[in-house]
């Protein structure tokens, strides 16, 4: 077939993890499993927290709205990939490749800029202890929440009506299991000058931006908790960052490997199955890192748990 300009394509085939149709039942297996883990983990933390009045603090207000961003997030690639394992294809539709790729984006800047207003939590809590309630007011908390929405559906949008822009060739394969921007603007066969220009700068914006916000924040949390004296204080001090801090550390040290790995490689079979750690297993992890190392989300679990039994017991039927 001669490659000829169209500017949408009927569909794009995404190639995924492997062509072996023996492995295929083993990987949507194995999926379908990390997927279930992700989205129960993630209700039960925003369950948790709804339920309980003593978890409704800005730092659990935050985490419960970056558990339902994660839901959100793992939800946008897995359950159509789990559809074409089932259906032994590999299509996915241009304005379904374009529609994944917007709430990829927007909630995959969501879950970074979620993380940056959790630092600046921390640093409030630690850094200015006695106006924590004062600075960090509801009024706020919902602002920073919107702001973030607001930002990440800004660039979402931007991103997609410049792909809309390109004309494609008849190549139309992503070696990926989902719609990742950068495989589908090089997949285009019209000048994608413009497109580059606008990913370096949102991935400055929206990748670097936090992240110095977020070792800002850090840097000033430390000395504050250097400067306590009792080392019982240091440690009550620390404890209350270190479930954020790894979360900040397993979700920005997949991205940087992911990218970084892709600058270095061409091996775009080992840039998927690298992707599938920010994609899939950081949300999945999530839960468990905040839930195991968090004395009040345990209780709280705790309760949750005794009340629906409690319920139970009281009306079997249901």
């Amino acid at each position: 077939m001669e490659p000829g300009n169209e500017t949408q394509p009927s569909e794009f085939l995404l190639l995924g993890f492997s062509e072996d149709p023996a492995l295929q039942p083993l990987i949507c297996g194995l999926f379908l499993s990390m997927y279930l883990v992700t989205v129960a983990g993630n209700l039960l933390i925003v369950l948790a927290i709804l339920s309980d009045t003593h978890l409704h603090t800005p730092m659990y207000f935050f985490l419960s709205n970056l558990s339902l961003v994660d839901v959100c997030f793992t939800s946008t690639t897995i359950p159509k990939m789990l559809v074409n394992i089932q259906m032994q294809s590999k299509a996915i539709s241009y304005t379904g490749c374009i529609t994944q790729m917007y709430f990829l984006l927007l909630f995959g800047g969501l879950d970074d800029l979620l993380l940056t207003v959790m630092a600046y939590d921390r640093f409030v809590a630690i850094c200015h202890p006695l106006l924590y309630m004062v600075i960090m007011s509801p009024q706020l908390c919902v602002q920073l929440v919107l702001l973030s929405w607001v930002i990440s559906a800004l660039n979402s949008f931007l991103q997609s009506l410049m792909v809309l822009r390109l004309s494609f060739c008849a190549h139309l394969e992503i070696p990926h299991f989902f719609c990742e921007l950068d495989q589908v603007v090089h997949t285009a066969c019209s000048d994608t000058f413009l497109n580059d220009i606008l990913i370096y700068f949102a991935s400055v914006l929206l990748g670097a931006g936090p992240l110095a916000g977020i070792l800002y924040s850090y840097s000033k949390i430390i000395s504050s908790i250097r400067a306590i004296s009792s080392a019982q204080g240091k440690y009550k001090a620390f404890s209350t960052c270190v479930s954020h801090l790894t979360v900040v550390s397993l979700f920005y040290g997949t991205v940087l490997g992911v990218y970084l790995s892709s600058a270095v490689t061409q091996n775009t079979h080992s840039t998927a199955t690298a992707s599938l750690m920010y994609t899939v297993v950081t949300p999945m992890m999530n839960p468990f890192i905040y839930s195991l190392r968090n004395k009040d989300i345990k209780r709280a679990l705790k309760r949750f748990f005794r009340r629906k039994s409690g319920d139970v017991s009281v009306n079997p039927s249901l």
